[in-house]
């Protein structure tokens, strides 16, 4: 980082100064105010050539238009007649008279300011100002501090572009927790860590990400871990849970069936608890949900067949030709009482079911081996199979109605040689072809036994 250099006119003229002018100078210095030294005194004139201070012991002092021409406004508000300000003695001209710089007052009480939170190891909050080729630089106070990009937690620098510091443009304006490892004012030098704020530091961050989101917010991460529950999604300043019930409409056992460490996905934000500092996400709320549409093509009462996926100790989960999944209740699986699935059935085997409750706000399906064969099914069973009987007959007769017109019209070829043939019988030209046409149609004797 560049360091400024505060260079006054005075302290310009000092470097031209001769032996004799410093001793001059020494002699003719008030004995109550010394140079380098800050004190307190109350402005008495301001004009077009400076602002004059008085520092008590009938001693004035003298600050330099430039001094505070570039301070912000807020400072300069306070340089009012008879308002009591800080300064610091920067020299001394030939007459004796302090000059002084009400900047470089206010930037001491800032050093003094560092000083104190560096030794306290207090985190701090800054704003990033710019940033170099070396890390970025932040405001503290009047003083600007300097945080090298080894210092800068892995996240951030993901965020704002990679590893080179001259391309994080996007992280101006940001602000971070930081801690201060190094103040020495006379190089003017202010480090800061975000590293050395340690665990402050990513709990501050992620409060400030729950306090950016809403419940809606669809954010675009990386997964970072996977469990048995579900899967972690970084989101730059911390971790979001996306619930194993929540990455896939379809039945998962464990996320890395459908996700894998390292990939990229989209999340919806479906649950912030800024307490607890957890952010709750969904990967399928993204997706189009395909279990209304296919729930609705099944009725209660209708035989299907399916395939054990799951057995637990209440039932069975079996799987739809349609790709949807019910239960088969334990007390629905067999006439005799048993304990266990397992004792009757096993994963991967193929039955015939039948659809005994459709519970769409909840996506759930009940199916039944027991009613497979029930009577009261009896009605129901005929119907649907009068009803698929229908429909086949009448996929097979629109299926003939659009061949049937086809086959009528002919080909133009055909339908060319008809009107040729048609003619040339008008005319009397094939009379021959038609004699022997006629001639193989009629009966053929058969010769008699005894030739």
């Amino acid at each position: 980082m560049s360091e400024e250099q505060f260079v006054s006119q005075p302290q310009q003229a000092e470097e031209n100064m001769t032996m004799d002018d410093w001793m001059q100078q020494e002699d003719a210095a008030p004995s109550s105010v010394r140079k380098g030294q800050t004190v307190r005194g109350v402005i008495s004139t301001i004009g077009d050539q400076g602002i004059w201070v008085n520092l008590g012991s009938k001693v004035d002092g003298w600050i330099p238009p430039d001094d505070y021409a570039d301070l912000s406004e807020e400072d300069k508000a306070a340089l009012q007649e008879g308002a009591e300000i800080p300064v610091y003695v920067v020299n001394f001209d030939k007459n004796g008279t302090p000059i002084l710089s009400y900047r470089q007052a206010l930037e001491w009480e800032d050093w003094e300011r560092a000083r104190q939170a560096m030794e306290s190891e207090e985190i701090i909050f800054l704003p990033i100002e710019s940033v170099n080729r070396g890390g970025v630089v932040v405001r503290f106070g009047r003083l600007r501090g300097f945080v090298p990009a080894s210092q800068i937690l892995r996240v951030h620098k993901e965020a704002w572009g990679g590893r080179n510091p001259q391309e994080w443009t996007a992280a101006i304006g940001e602000t971070l927790p930081l801690r201060i490892i190094e103040v020495n004012p006379e190089r003017r030098r202010l480090i800061l860590s975000e590293r050395a704020a340690g665990r402050e530091a990513r709990e501050e961050l992620k409060r400030q990400l729950i306090e950016k989101l809403q419940v809606g917010d669809v954010l675009t991460g990386r997964v970072t871990k996977l469990t048995n529950f579900g899967a972690f999604v970084n989101l730059g300043a911390a971790d979001g849970l996306v619930p194993i019930a929540e990455i896939s409409w379809d039945h998962i056992g464990h996320p890395s069936e459908v996700l894998e460490e390292g990939q990229e996905v989209e999340v919806k934000v479906i649950g912030l608890d800024p307490e607890r500092r957890r952010i709750s996400l969904s990967i399928r709320q993204l997706q189009e949900d395909p279990w209304q549409e296919k729930a609705s093509q099944l009725r209660v009462g209708q035989l299907v067949r399916g395939t054990i996926t799951r057995l637990e100790r209440y039932g069975a989960f079996a799987r739809l030709e349609n790709g949807l999944e019910g239960l088969i209740h334990i007390s629905e699986i067999s006439h005799q009482r048993i304990e266990h699935p397992k004792e009757v059935l096993q994963v991967g085997e193929e039955l015939t079911l039948r659809i005994i409750r459709i519970e769409p706000e909840r996506r759930r399906i009940g199916l039944s081996i027991k009613k497979v064969d029930s009577l009261a099914y009896a009605d129901l069973d005929l119907q649907l199979a009068l009803q698929e009987a229908q429909a086949e007959l009448e996929a097979a007769a629109a299926a003939e109605a659009t061949e049937t017109p086809a086959a009528e019209e002919g080909t133009p070829a055909e339908a060319e040689t008809q009107t040729a043939s048609e003619a040339m019988s008008d005319e009397g030209a094939p009379a021959a072809q038609v004699s022997i046409t006629e001639a193989a149609e009629e009966p053929r004797e058969t010769p008699s036994e005894g030739a």
